[in-house]
């Protein structure tokens, strides 16, 4: 006999700020059945990010403080990896690859060192807030969340953003993320289109000085800049 999961009450694992901005952007429905996925895969599989870190990206970057977006596709799947974040990795894991490409470009772009380790806190706790579009993986299976409710999650992040006046700047690079282009309809704010990091991908990316226009779009607002040599936390 199969013991019932209790559901994870996911907008109370959220902070209040976020928890009202998200508010009339959610179906209550879809959002329990997610929670009730969400808490099945985690006491039955192997899943990433810790729950602990399941919302780290908002606890990092309230909605009052967001000045970047910069949307991820689902987390990273190896062990140790994932912790709440996009493209970031934990202090002392090995910097994965697309995010090797994203330093890359920041050192073409604006002369910055690469940094050492892949921990991308200290941008987040400037006003960027690393989402991920699917916030959970199984181990070893990318895309294994995709399909089960966390876009409209996400999707309802996005459009409580683009409500806001005060100008954000949306960063989305590789074809998941500019299909969410649709969803940003304030005229205030800014989208800054690429191709995905991934090495995979040789073209696109690599170029796209993401980071500097970034900048600039924030300044043109009157908005401060971020200090993308202030990675990790």
């Amino acid at each position: 006999m199969t013991t019932a999961v209790p559901a994870l009450d996911l907008p109370a694992l959220l902070p209040a700020s976020w928890r009202a901005a998200l508010a009339p952007h959610l179906d209550p429905a879809g959002t329990a059945e997610l929670g009730e996925f969400v808490a099945r895969e985690y006491a039955t599989r192997r899943v990433y990010p810790p729950v602990e870190d399941l919302f780290a990206a908002y606890r990092r970057c309230a909605p009052e403080d967001c000045r970047v977006l910069l949307l991820g596709q689902d987390p990273y799947h190896r062990p140790g990896q994932a912790h709440g974040l996009s493209f970031s990795v934990r202090p002392g894991v090995r910097v994965p690859p697309s995010l090797r490409n994203v330093f890359r470009e920041l050192a073409a772009d604006l002369g910055v060192t690469p940094p050492t380790g892949g921990d991308l806190t200290g941008w987040a706790a400037q006003g960027v807030l690393l989402l991920n579009s699917v916030l959970t993986v199984r181990e070893g299976s990318p895309n294994s969340h995709a399909g089960h409710g966390w876009e409209a999650f996400t999707d309802a992040t996005i459009r409580a953003l683009d409500a806001r006046d005060q100008r954000i700047v949306f960063l989305l690079w590789g074809g998941y993320a500019r299909r969410k282009r649709g969803l940003i309809t304030n005229p205030g704010h800014v989208v800054l289109e690429a191709g995905h990091p991934s090495p995979l991908n040789p073209r696109g990316f690599l170029g796209c000085r993401a980071f500097s226009a970034t900048n600039k779009a924030l300044a043109d607002a009157g908005r401060p800049t971020i200090d993308w040599t202030r990675s990790a936390g």
